[in-house]
């Protein structure tokens, strides 16, 4: 790339963050972060070091506190309480009610009554003052990752944190720092890098099934319109208003992050730059106009962000990954799922195999033939899956890789090893969301991808192709 200019601070979403995010990053304003805004690698503080290849402590128990009870939020407290070992000993949401109906529903399977806490902005707060905490689950609305992310790790707590861990750059920035300082870990709640397919795309990439890697592509392709206008789904539609405020790809780690592990990005090869495309919005206000009354709030919207939002980008090595976010248009579900290489290429949500996915690998293959990956998904199945599958659906969403990330998170947590997502891929994956709006701006040249590992991405150490493990046994 001959021009990949610096990302300004008023660029970053369209110069339109929500309120609360806006006031979280003003807050943690600094020579650092101000070197971050203007697209610069921050220099670390004195005494600041790396938390790569750092284990969690061991916890016999790990003990979750949950700040936000909307629907992901309410819909994975049983997943935590069901893993072994683990226990969600406090709930929290501004709407006491929600805190008090999860209190219950824990209590209705069994478990331990969690203190409630809620009325007020800052519960959260008052929730992480307390003592048996260990690790903080955020599923708040996009704009309030960042502040209650960041917290946690000040309290002491390492913290999971929803998509995306934070919206602006020198946030980003701002918690790999802040992870670095409190030597507690941030990671992304990335529940599609735990999908069977995804892990088994991964273990065949890392066996050179598809040689070289050239390029892959992810996505978030998921008609959401009539969730989007509901008037309960997403709390005083916060996630619709996203589309009358931003012009990005708002949501694109569940398609990016899977494909970046296959390509070891921060493992040996990091992604360097991005160029972002947008249709133009029309499936939002086409759907207003057809199903929403007239006396609608929406009505008074207009919306902004494309339809379809592609993002191009390339990597140290060459490599090129596609990813793209469309929740506005009517469309099957799909997250793509594509790696090819010097020696084949797979493709997930084609159909109609009972896996999804199809395959075509030299010399296995020929004659210009798909075939099924059922095989292969069976030979390269990943340790976790065949450990945990047959719990996985029976206690978490999607298919059941909710309770396959929570039960890998808990199991690190309490055997004391190294996490297989860290600060700086949660920081990588959603960088994506402020560059394609600073690219998008500049219509759809290229911008820069700090490399947050500040220059550690070369070397080779493990991720989600993890060696089997154990959970230690319950006390």
């Amino acid at each position: 790339m001959s021009e990949t200019p610096a990302v300004s601070r008023r660029l970053l979403l369209g110069g339109a963050v929500a309120g609360g995010a806006l006031a979280a990053g003003m807050a943690a304003s600094s020579a650092p972060a101000a070197a971050a805004a203007t697209g610069q690698t921050p220099r670390r503080r004195p005494g600041q070091k790396p938390m790569i290849g750092v284990p969690f402590e061991a916890h016999e128990t790990v003990r979750v506190g949950v700040i936000g009870l909307g629907n992901r939020g309410a819909g994975m407290i049983t997943g935590w309480a069901a893993v072994p070992g683990c226990t969600v000993t406090a709930v929290c949401d501004i709407r006491a009610d929600r805190a008090r109906r999860a209190a219950d529903r824990l209590v209705s399977k069994g478990e331990p009554r969690p203190a409630e806490y809620g009325g007020s902005a800052d519960s959260y707060a008052r929730m992480l003052r307390r003592d048996d905490i260990d690790l903080v689950y955020v599923a708040t609305p996009w704009e309030f990752h960042y502040e209650h992310g960041r917290a946690a790790l000040h309290s002491g707590r390492h913290a999971v944190v929803e998509l995306p861990v934070a919206t602006e750059l020198r946030q980003l920035w701002d918690l790999v720092d802040t992870s670095e300082r409190t030597r507690r870990h941030l990671l992304l709640a990335e529940n599609c890098s735990y999908g069977r397919n995804e892990l088994a795309m991964l273990r065949m990439a890392h066996a050179g099934l598809f040689g070289d890697i050239t390029h892959g592509h992810g996505g978030y392709l998921h008609d959401l319109r009539e969730l989007l206008f509901s008037d309960t789904y997403y709390t005083d539609s916060w996630r619709r208003l996203w589309h009358t405020r931003s012009t990005a790809s708002l949501y694109p780690m569940h398609g990016l992050a899977p494909i970046a592990a296959t390509m070891d990005i921060n493992r040996g090869d990091r992604m360097t730059t991005l160029r972002a495309t947008a249709t133009a919005p029309r499936g939002l206000a086409d759907y207003r106009e057809r199903f929403v009354p007239r006396d609608h709030p929406s009505w008074t919207e207009t919306y902004i962000n494309g339809d379809l939002v592609t993002c191009l980008i390339e990597t140290e090595r060459g490599r090129v990954i596609r990813a793209e976010h469309d929740v506005s248009s009517p469309r099957p579900y799909s997250r793509i799922n594509t790696v090819a290489g010097s020696r084949g290429i797979v493709e997930d949500y084609v159909g109609p195999a009972p896996t999804g996915a199809r395959v075509y690998l030299e010399p296995d293959h020929g004659g210009h033939t798909w075939r099924d990956f059922a095989d292969y998904r069976k030979e390269f199945d990943h340790w976790l899956w065949r450990k945990v599958g047959d719990d996985a659906a029976n206690n978490g969403g999607h298919g059941g890789m909710d309770y396959v990330l929570q039960w890998r998170t808990v199991q690190l947590m309490r055997a004391g090893l190294v996490p297989d997502i860290d600060v700086y891929d949660s920081a990588a994956w959603c960088a994506a969301v402020p560059l394609s709006a600073a690219s998008l701006a500049r219509q759809g040249r290229p911008v820069e991808i700090p490399d947050f590992t500040r220059g550690a991405w070369a070397g080779r150490r493990p991720g989600l192709d993890s060696e089997p493990t154990d959970m230690p046994p319950a006390g």
